[in-house]
């Protein structure tokens, strides 16, 4: 059980950041509109990451490695170009309007590009002696959790960064995005 935790908590690293990252961009919000894009954020990630390894376990070995060569330079591409896209938007004049939009399709596709690796680590399921299917849940919730966790952190790191918390964000992507391919 100890090591699906370690798992989970390692898998949910890089949603942790990218919900930071998005809670910095909406600290405007008001409470309960803020509550409603955490939650959001919480189940676009937690449910990507409770799914991709569902999928790893399931392709097993065969054809694991060359999804998973290619899963990364897509992360790579979309994290680095919104990381860019923000570091951008942080220097302009009108830095308020600085935001990433949080519609489905954005969430969609931060929630993918970040739980590609879980893909991965769902073919490790099949060599730990665990209910893989538990092990998905525990994920997803962990990452849920902890996402919602990093929404509320990225909003209140506003007040202590500043202006700056959009260009930390972003290079936060790039560095994510960068990560995933080395």
């Amino acid at each position: 059980m100890l090591e699906i935790l370690l798992l989970a908590l390692a898998l949910a690293a890089d949603t942790f950041a990218v919900s930071i990252t998005l809670g910095s961009t909406h600290q405007d919000y008001a409470k309960r509109q803020f509550l409603k894009m955490a939650l959001l954020i919480g189940m676009y990630f937690g449910v990507a990451q409770g799914v991709m390894p569902i999928i790893g376990y399931a392709l097993g070995s065969t054809l694991l490695g060359w999804l998973a060569e290619g899963s990364s330079w897509i992360a790579f591409l979309i994290l680095v170009g919104l990381g860019a896209k923000m570091l951008y938007e942080s220097r302009s004049d009108n830095g308020d309007d600085v935001r990433i939009n949080t519609n489905h399709r954005t969430l969609l596709s931060l929630a993918i590009a970040t739980s590609l690796d879980a893909m991965a680590a769902g073919f490790t399921l099949n060599l730990l002696a665990i209910n893989a299917y538990l092990a998905c849940l525990i994920i997803a919730l962990v990452t849920g959790v902890l996402s919602i966790l990093g929404a509320y952190i990225g909003r209140k790191s506003v007040n202590w960064l500043g202006s700056w918390a959009e260009a930390a964000g972003g290079l936060v992507l790039i560095a994510i995005g960068v990560n995933m391919v080395v």
